[in-house]
């Protein structure tokens, strides 16, 4: 499962439909999964029917799923579908229902709830897409600055200034903490998960050490694990596990995090605008991760495909993406005159690269040695293709 931009987003879900009777939408909360849903809707011929499980009457109809689906035809856009669990055996029948001209759209904003209930029920019937908030494909044109700023949910991004911006996404913070955690079927303080994530934010970039936040928060190794799973699963928190295979080096076991959005990372930090963020001291880790995220958009990387490396001399990568024989390799720096490293080196021969791409701020892209060349940030859309 990979995300996917906005741009083609639509596209994808239209040629899914035609090939598998469910597809299932995932993403965070606000993303805008229902909007996406509807543009699908508009451009089907025939009836299209929505239910959202968080409203009570839409429960209501589907308190015998049967009764209510099978006279359907057509379209059946099914958001918050993991709120009523149950009606995935309802699917997978209507599902293999033979000659019946009718597909489901189901929208989800927890993936292991939803991935558990329809891989118990549905396998071989459902197709799967992650979708993102803006990407840079979404706001071509526009400056960049505005984009890892603010981040890319669309209203965060579209609001009319930047203080309405972070205005929403700090309310975005506090709803998600208190209601919609408990709603998706979590049960946890708000209050420690909020110092939590804000302590997330402050190792944005850095290699997991769950001993020392535990630590911290006088808890137990599990309980902070458990809690940045519960933030990975709902798209919080991004994850890049460790590569490691037999080569003669001591390497990194454990995962990098990131908080996946840019603009949510610096309402965390405090971050109010362009001027505090470009003096605050995670400025470069923000960019490392807001450029990981572009890239991983434009790469389509599929679930299982991307990580991190290190060994504990000191030689490491910020994202090793490796797909059937090819092996990629990426590193991000803001600055606009990257340098070749010896870290970049012994990545390019410890992890026998195809090619290296140093993902940088400036403007112009250039071999800085065998197979290792400089691209700006605003040319992956040309510069990388998917894999």
């Amino acid at each position: 499962m990979s995300a996917i931009a906005r741009a083609t987003a639509v596209h994808q879900v239209h040629e899914l439909l035609r090939q598998f009777p469910v597809v299932a939408l995932l993403g965070a909360r606000q993303v805008g999964k229902t909007t996406l849903a509807r543009q699908v809707g508009a451009g089907r011929r025939g009836p299209v029917t929505h239910f959202d499980l968080e409203n009570d009457a839409d429960r209501e109809r589907l308190a015998e799923p049967m009764l209510t689906l099978r006279p359907l035809r057509g379209l059946v856009i099914i958001d918050e579908v993991q709120q009523v669990p149950e009606l995935f055996r309802s699917l997978r029948v209507l599902a293999d229902e033979p000659g019946v001209s009718r597909r489901f759209l189901v929208l989800g904003s927890a993936a292991p709830a939803l991935l558990r209930q329809t891989s118990e029920s549905l396998a071989g019937r459902i197709s799967y897409l992650e979708l993102g908030g803006f990407s840079m494909a979404d706001v071509a044109g526009r400056p960049l600055d505005r984009l890892w700023l603010r981040g890319g949910f669309p209203r965060s991004y579209l609001a009319p200034s930047a203080r309405k911006s972070l205005e929403w996404r700090e309310a975005f913070i506090r709803t998600f903490l208190e209601r919609d955690l408990a709603q998706l079927g979590f049960s946890l303080s708000a209050t420690a998960l909020r110092r939590f994530w804000a302590m997330l934010a402050h190792y944005h970039a850095q290699t997991w050490n769950g001993a020392e936040i535990a630590r911290a928060f006088a808890v137990s190794e599990p309980t902070v694990r458990r809690w940045l799973d519960v933030l990975t699963d709902t798209f919080m928190i991004r994850q890049l596990p460790p590569w490691f295979e037999n080569i003669s080096k001591r390497q990194v076991k454990s995962p990098r995090i990131y908080v996946r959005d840019s603009g949510l990372l610096h309402a965390l930090l405090g971050v109010d605008d362009r001027e505090a963020l470009l003096s605050h001291p995670k400025v470069g880790a923000s960019w490392e991760g807001f450029a990981l995220e572009a890239v991983l958009d434009r790469l389509a990387v599929p679930h299982g495909h991307a990580y991190g490396w290190g060994t504990h001399a000191g030689a490491e990568l910020d994202l090793f993406v490796t797909r059937g024989r090819t092996r990629l390799g990426f590193e991000f720096k803001r600055t606009a005159a990257p340098k070749v490293t010896a870290s970049m080196r012994s990545a390019l021969d410890s992890l026998r690269l195809d090619r290296l791409d140093v993902i940088h701020a400036g403007n112009d892209q250039y071999e800085m040695a065998d197979r290792i060349r400089a691209v700006p940030l605003a040319s992956i859309e040309t510069a990388v293709k998917p894999i």
